[in-house]
């Protein structure tokens, strides 16, 4: 794990944001999920991406990510506790939260998704860039990822991707990851409206990031659903994503990327 952050980080030259993160990092290796007690300046960061996401959201993100959202609700004033947002997504769809200290290798996170267990930071983004962050943090864990994880569908698929890292050799791995990537973080889907039809956002990536989805929407290339050019592709993890896959449905999504993964542990 990463607790710490590097020289292209935007919070960088903050002594004080980086002593604050390392605090809150140190919190996970609580065994249970431990309390964050959330700065005011905390909040407001929380508060002015809630303020300029949903909105986004309300036009961009596919239904399925709507009703989700629905069945594990998260306050726009103040930033939930993990604790409390793990027990209802478990209700939701028996998905657990886990609190990490960083980001997370690939191997032990998706063998967590295996067992029905996000790895989560609790930690959130410097208030000097609020509407993009390199790395996750609790908007991204919470705003991006729980919506989708309350989803039952995505929530079997995430364990699927889980239990086939369990068992995958490198080269696998590495091809899992960028389906992974380019389906449940920056996926994109088409819906019906109407007469006819609108591209809409599925992964936690877009729908955690203001300028993510914004960018989706008006600036990246869309790209036909390809899973086999998607295994293929290579991502940054530092910029704004240039190369977007689009999906048929939700549901074509959804059942593609189950099949695939049964067809590459074959």
């Amino acid at each position: 794990m990463q607790p710490d952050i590097d020289s292209t980080h935007p919070a960088f030259s903050d002594p004080h944001y980086r002593a604050r993160r390392r605090s809150i990092a140190a919190l996970a290796d609580r065994p249970r999920i431990a309390k964050v007690d959330y700065t005011a300046d905390e909040h407001a960061v929380w508060r002015h991406v809630r303020a300029r996401l949903d909105p986004l959201h309300a036009r961009h993100a596919c239904a399925a990510v709507l009703a989700a959202q629905r069945r594990v609700p998260l306050s726009a004033d103040a930033i939930p506790q993990l604790a409390d947002v793990s027990r209802r997504l478990a209700r939701a769809s028996g998905f657990r939260l886990r609190a990490v200290a960083g980001l997370v290798e690939p191997r032990p996170f998706f063998v967590a998704l295996a067992d029905g267990v996000f790895l989560a930071t609790q930690y959130v983004r410097h208030a000097s860039a609020p509407l993009y962050t390199p790395e996750p943090d609790i908007i991204h864990e919470l705003v991006g990822h729980v919506a989708m994880l309350a989803d039952e569908r995505i929530a079997e698929l995430a364990r699927a991707f889980g239990r086939f890292a369990r068992a995958a050799d490198e080269r696998a791995l590495a091809r899992v990851q960028r389906v992974f990537w380019f389906g449940l973080e920056f996926g994109l889907c088409r819906e019906r409206e109407g007469e006819g039809e609108a591209v809409r956002a599925v992964g936690a990536g877009l729908l955690s990031s203001v300028g993510e989805l914004e960018r989706a929407m008006t600036g990246a290339a869309w790209r036909a659903w390809d899973l086999d050019a998607m295994a293929t592709t290579d991502y940054d993890t530092t910029d704004f994503q240039r190369d977007l896959f689009v999906a048929p449905s939700f549901a074509t999504m959804v059942e593609e990327l189950a099949s695939w993964l049964r067809e590459e542990a074959c």
